[in-house]
């Protein structure tokens, strides 16, 4: 576990380890090339707050513990991972991957209040999660100097034909298709808000101009690199860096153009 100074006391201070999580970024072909699906989340919340991310959250027991389900599809060492991209995906916006076909009166059965969790819900209806359709994109953990921290994994995904998002509303309060650029330059000019790790994915998704591309491309960099970003001093003023060899460039950013949570 990392240590930080609590200059207060001068005594070593203890950091909480990451929060195991996943996002799951979804894709489309569009006119104009490849299309994302993200989310604004709550300007309530206290991490991330009024930030455009993709949909994801933390690792629930639920998802380590799969009874029940053949899911023979995917790898078993990071399932727990996939299984919480595919439901914290559904419980923000409402999009579904299973491996079976769902029409619009299934779809909207699942979606409606239920007082069983995700799995019991699923295996009620005769659906199983399309794991297998997953591929690992990107680890990001959050650095050191942040209060709440993160073990994200990210993993791209054609988004399923026929489902239109919903969004919870709580958490996530709107959602929006665009090209990854689309978004960055968005960011740039101040009508929205990325935090590091999901402006740097729009970067490296910004090369693709089709969900084969980028899922061509993800292919190519595993497995995946842990990226945990250190700040570092230079001439030029201070910066944060990321590992070589993750298909990111840049690898190094001023440190003021950076929003971490």
């Amino acid at each position: 576990m990392a240590i930080a100074l609590n200059h207060a006391k001068d005594r070593p201070m203890a950091l909480p380890d990451p929060i195991p999580s996943a996002s799951l970024i979804l894709l489309r072909d569009a006119a104009e090339g490849l299309e994302v699906f993200m989310v604004r989340r709550h300007a309530g919340l206290r991490f991330a707050a009024g930030a455009t991310v993709f949909p994801g959250g933390r690792v629930d027991p639920e998802d380590r513990a799969p009874d029940g389900w053949t899911l023979d599809d995917a790898p078993a060492a990071d399932l727990p991972l996939r299984l919480a991209a595919i439901r914290e995906a559904f419980e923000e916006c409402g999009i579904l991957l299973v491996r079976e076909p769902l029409d619009g009166a299934r779809l909207a059965a699942l979606r409606a209040p239920s007082p069983l969790g995700f799995g019991q819900r699923l295996r009620a209806a005769g659906v199983r999660p399309a794991t297998g359709a997953l591929v690992p994109f990107a680890r990001w953990i959050t650095p050191e100097t942040v209060w709440r921290r993160f073990d994200a994994t990210f993993f791209l995904a054609p988004a399923p034909a026929g489902q239109d998002a919903v969004v919870d509303g709580g958490e996530a309060v709107e959602g929006l298709w665009a090209a990854p650029r689309a978004v960055l330059e968005a960011d740039e000019a101040g009508r929205l808000s990325l935090v590091f790790a999901t402006r740097m994915n729009l970067t490296r998704l910004a090369a693709c101009r089709t969900v084969r591309e980028a899922l061509e491309a993800a292919a190519r960099h595993q497995p995946l690199v842990p990226i945990l970003p250190r700040f570092a001093d230079t001439a030029a003023g201070p910066v944060l860096r990321i590992p070589e060899g993750a298909g990111y460039t840049p690898t190094e950013v001023a440190a003021g153009l950076v929003r971490l949570g």
